[in-house]
């Protein structure tokens, strides 16, 4: 299975900026899209940005101009630069990586197989 682990997050002054790291872990073939994604106390789960082999790069409203996606295929890590934060950027922030991994049936025998995988989440809050 595909492991994902965010790190990054914190306290940080309005105007501020922070990177988030976003790194997947297992027997990893590709991964097609890496997102990040954040909930607020109270309120849905949001699309912040996404990088896809198929689709590009894909941003919230909220973040545009102010947000940039990347991604190091050779580290199997993604990363998320914020800049120029404001408190209603506060929230936890999940990266989601979906792709496919090799799964070892036999010694001698495997496959590939979809993932989709979720972090545990990175906090970051924007004081004012």
């Amino acid at each position: 299975q595909v492991q994902v682990v965010e790190s990054g997050g914190g306290l940080v002054q309005a105007g501020g900026s922070l990177r988030l790291s976003c790194a997947a872990s297992g027997t990893i073939v590709t991964i097609n899209t890496m997102g990040w994604y954040r909930q607020a106390p109270g309120k849905q789960r949001e699309l912040v940005a996404s990088i896809s082999s198929g689709a590009g790069i894909t941003y919230g409203d909220s973040v545009k101009g102010r947000f940039t996606i990347s991604m190091d295929n050779s580290k199997n890590t993604g990363y998320l630069e914020m800049n120029t934060l404001k408190p209603e950027d506060t929230a936890d922030y999940y990266c989601n990586a979906v792709g496919k991994y090799w799964s070892t049936i036999t010694p001698t025998y495997g496959t590939r197989r979809d993932f989709n995988s979720w972090g545990q989440g990175t906090q970051v809050t924007v004081s004012s």
